[in-house]
């Protein structure tokens, strides 16, 4: 079941909009699409299919999280992962504004906002969810 109490929470900070982003809120948007996930045959469906890890680096604060989807699930956490798919550096507010839906991820790659290292093909596949 989705945590009621971390909808709410991610809901105010959404309405506050990805330049009012923290760093840690990357890790509950992970949690709360993991819980998702979790319920929604849809998006496990789309999750079934996939083994890719993700490096995230926000540039300008020095944080690096990561997140797995492979056989349904996702996995996420602080740090650095070993042999990620691709790995995925933005500022902040970039990033954030990515995962709250306010900057769209092919836009700001064309634009030079995102760098995207290792295969694109997984980056793009993993977009579209």
């Amino acid at each position: 079941m989705v945590d009621e109490a971390l909808i709410k929470e991610m809901k105010v900070k959404f309405d506050a909009g990805a330049a009012a982003a923290e760093p840690a809120d990357s890790l509950k948007v992970f949690e709360l699409f993991k819980q998702i996930a979790e319920e929604n045959e849809d998006l496990k469906e789309e999750l079934e299919d996939m083994d890719i890890v993700i490096q995230m680096i926000i540039t300008d604060k020095e944080a690096k999280f990561w997140l797995k989807a492979n056989d349904g699930t996702l996995e996420f956490g602080d740090g650095d992962v070993e042999n990620p798919s691709f790995t995925f550096s933005a500022t902040q507010e970039v990033g954030a504004g990515m995962l709250f839906g306010e900057v769209d991820a092919t836009s700001a790659y064309m634009a030079g906002d995102i760098t995207v290292e290792g295969n694109l093909q997984d980056a793009m596949a993993f977009q579209e969810i």
